[in-house]
């Protein structure tokens, strides 16, 4: 455990000073350029990772790192970072504050730590295996809600169900909540982790997307991980819930 705190505290405070350089350039019309997959990056993004890739290889140089912007080093080895300079470059780019640089460390394939800090907000959700997850310094877990039927269902763009094939999935879950929100991309799985919805739904999702949110809603008593019910960050979508609604909603995604 002396490990993962020490590692756990590294994180927030790279998290934090990555977040910093963000900010400086937050709402000031930054140039956005796309990238070979259509999506988009800014100057914000590239600063955000150097600082990130910079603190890992001074502090950890035995370990390896996989970063959106820009690739992976050291691979192969036991530990390894995986890096979302900004989750939410569309958000970042329009001036929205629903952004976040996120943080996941992996030992031999499992997220062991994980942070997700959103700069605008002064948010930061964070989580050890073993050390309970925490919300600004604060214990955190899951909404206590038993059905689906009073829950809040969250996701990032719903035209993305149907474009993979994933249409009549999200449909019934539609149908099966209280209330349907659009608070978006690494924010939506902060919310089930502090309790704040129950549902988050990402039917397209990278490694690095998904990298701390094993363990934070593992240890914040939830689940994440693919449609199929698997903790894991390589299933290409995301799924976040209460371990209450887990089986209610993984019936829904079959059909």
């Amino acid at each position: 455990m002396s490990d993962l705190n020490a590692y756990l505290e590294f994180a927030v405070e790279t998290a934090y000073l990555a977040g910093r350089t963000t900010l400086s350039l937050f709402q000031t019309g930054p140039t956005t350029d796309f990238k070979a997959d259509g999506s988009p990056v800014t100057e914000a993004d590239r600063r955000s990772e150097l600082l990130i890739r910079r603190r890992i290889e001074e502090s950890y140089p035995d370990h390896g790192i996989l970063g959106e912007e820009f690739g992976e080093e050291g691979a192969g080895a036991s530990h390894r970072w995986l890096i979302d300079p900004i989750d939410g470059t569309k958000a970042f780019a329009r001036g929205v504050p629903l952004y976040a640089v996120l943080i996941g460390l992996e030992i031999e394939g499992r997220i062991e730590v994980g942070v997700a800090h959103f700069p605008v907000l002064a948010e930061t959700v964070y989580a050890a295996s073993g050390a309970g997850c925490h919300w600004n310094g604060r214990r955190c877990r899951v909404a206590s809600t038993r059905s689906l039927a009073q829950a809040y269902l969250s996701c990032t763009d719903p035209g993305n169900f149907g474009r993979y094939g994933k249409g009549e999935a999200w449909s019934r879950l539609q149908r099966a909540v209280y209330h349907r929100v659009g608070w978006s991309d690494a924010y939506g799985h902060a919310l089930v982790a502090t309790g704040r919805v129950e549902l988050m739904l990402d039917p397209v999702l990278s490694a690095w997307d998904a990298a701390p949110f094993p363990v934070i809603l593992r240890e914040a008593g939830g689940y994440f991980g693919d449609w199929t019910g698997t903790e894991t960050i390589y299933g290409n979508e995301g799924l976040s819930t209460s371990q209450h609604l887990l089986e209610e909603v993984l019936q829904l995604v079959r059909g």
